[in-house]
């Protein structure tokens, strides 16, 4: 039997490690899994993690704010493999800032790059392995992708602009037989919150959410792969969330005073 090829973006730590040691638990021998991310120390204790629970593990250090490095990901990817079920769309980077008080907007271009440009980027040189395979595409998007979230206007303009991309794509490929599915994790227990950027472009060192409740990352992770397995469209992960989304559209003034509840007050707007 084909192992089944699965390529993680962002899998270094957080739900994207977590995803990984879950599939090679579920698969064992049976899985291929390409793990992607910057750090290659990290990647490679993820990787040793997985080969001791079966699976075969290839570790490709890559930045996908990069265009090339994205490209050389999938190809490194089918020259190992010779092919791919799953392309799993998670490496991102967290934001937390007033427009009021951001000076130099060019971080704003970066936070484009990594969580939607990356996603695309992988995706279109994935694509023709993927219609090979009638394989899958998973989006890790977020709640602020379907509910703009004060203090986190341009994390939200990331999403929301993977989950226009992606979701005209499932249109595209409905009859090639590749789904695609969109995940939106609300706040999770993972330290990107920390390392995303602050109004100065910096890394803010401290989440301005409040996080009672936070899922943890092993759950986060479960939905995700059954989403996957099971070809949902969409897996949201909060009843908040669920219940905002469509409330969104009937009483958006409630909503907005919804997200402004979940903020700290410290970075609530003056």
């Amino acid at each position: 039997m084909q192992k089944r090829v699965v390529v993680i973006t962002g899998s270094s730590d957080g739900i994207g490690a977590e995803l990984a040691r879950q599939l090679a638990r579920e698969h064992g021998q049976q899985l291929g899994l390409c793990l992607a991310a910057r750090n290659p120390v990290m990647l490679e204790q993820v990787a040793q993690q997985c080969r001791e629970l079966g699976s075969e593990c290839l570790v490709v250090p890559t930045d996908v704010s990069d265009q090339e490095q994205c490209r050389q990901l999938i190809h490194r990817a089918i020259t190992h493999f010779s092919r791919m079920d799953v392309l799993i769309n998670n490496a991102g980077k967290s934001a937390q800032a007033l427009l009021n008080d951001v000076k130099d907007l060019s971080w704003y271009e970066d936070l484009m790059r990594v969580n939607f440009w990356g996603s695309v980027w992988c995706t279109h040189a994935a694509l023709p392995y993927l219609q090979q395979s009638k394989g899958s595409i998973v989006a890790v998007s977020s709640l602020a992708g379907l509910i703009g979230v004060p203090g986190r206007n341009a994390y939200s303009a990331t999403k929301f602009a993977m989950n226009g991309f992606f979701e005209a794509l499932r249109a595209e490929l409905k009859e090639a037989g590749v789904s695609v599915t969109i995940a939106y994790p609300g706040v999770v227990a993972t330290a990107i919150r920390y390392r995303g950027y602050n109004a100065d472009g910096v890394a803010a060192g401290s989440s301005g959410l409040k996080e009672d409740g936070a899922m943890s990352v092993e759950q986060c992770a479960r939905l995700i792969i059954s989403g996957m397995n099971q070809r949902q469209r969409d897996v949201v992960m909060s009843a908040k969330g669920k219940l905002g989304r469509w409330l969104k559209l009937l009483l958006p003034g409630l909503v907005e005073k919804m997200a402004l509840a979940a903020l700290k007050q410290e970075v609530r707007p003056r």
